[in-house]
């Protein structure tokens, strides 16, 4: 089995832009030619298919209850697959530790056809938040430029490296003003986190602030795909670039199996 980039994508907070981050970058990997499969991982409050503009028949809730296999519940669109939460299904969002593992385990058959899983988090630090950052090999944390966004990122980095011993984090600046605003922003982060926890953060960029992603919104189509030319489109890109460039293991922990393991883990 080839290794597999595992990617969570987080931020402590709602409204910091994950899911269209999560979106946008699934896109340029595919681009880039990586294979990926993006998982909507907020499983109370799905809109990562609402941002594809695509419906979905099947989402993990059936997969679940055992209507239907994983495969089955996998929509292809823009050059990617999702694999569509449920929103609004309360008894998702406090799934037990097997139920956790089942959806993890249902990947396995899909390891041969993926390069990169993206992995969309919920907002906040709960504990499904946990088990999935903490599973992956990468862990993406979003931050913007006010209070509230690096408050509940130190937190959830705080959390994840005192419990989970997770010592690596990539900090992506979203929608900054200024070229320099971003590298700024990681610089009085990382000083602070610096002082009082034990961690390695590496700033993977910043994507500017572009009015286009509002416009794309409202039509239920990703940036990249409905403004190809614009700043934050061209910004996808180059962290596309970056990302395909981080080392992926190759031993055992390489592997899809690996985020199993660390899952199952975690739910221990």
């Amino acid at each position: 089995m080839h290794p597999i980039q595992v990617l969570a994508v987080t931020g402590g907070k709602g409204g910091v832009g994950k899911t269209s981050i999560s979106v946008n970058l699934s896109l340029a990997l595919a681009q880039a030619g990586k294979r990926v499969v993006l998982m909507d991982a907020d499983l109370g409050l799905a809109n990562v298919d609402i941002l594809l503009g695509v419906k979905a028949p099947r989402t993990i809730a059936d997969v679940m209850s055992g209507d239907c296999e994983l495969r089955d519940v996998l929509v292809e669109t823009h050059g990617i697959k999702i694999i569509p939460a449920s929103s609004g299904v309360q008894s998702l969002v406090n799934l037990g530790a097997g139920q956790h593992a089942g959806i993890i385990h249902a990947f396995s058959d899909l390891a041969d056809e993926l390069d990169v899983l993206v992995i969309d988090t919920a907002a906040g630090i709960s504990d499904s938040v946990v088990s999935f950052v903490r599973a992956a090999q990468e862990v993406l944390v979003v931050v913007c430029d006010e209070p509230s966004s690096m408050t509940d990122a130190y937190a959830l980095i705080k959390l994840l490296n005192r419990d989970c011993q997770v010592r690596d984090f990539r900090i992506l600046a979203n929608m900054t003003r200024k070229q320099e605003e971003g590298r700024l922003m990681f610089q009085r982060f990382s000083a602070v986190a610096g002082r009082f926890l034990d961690v390695n953060l590496h700033y993977a960029g910043d994507i500017p602030y572009d009015e286009n992603l509002r416009k794309a919104g409202q039509k239920q189509r990703p940036l990249l795909d409905m403004y190809p030319g614009s700043r934050a489109a061209d910004a996808y890109r180059r962290l596309a670039k970056e990302v395909v460039q981080w080392p992926v293991r190759t031993q055992a922990s390489g592997h899809l199996e690996f985020f199993v393991e660390r899952l199952v883990q975690g739910m221990n």
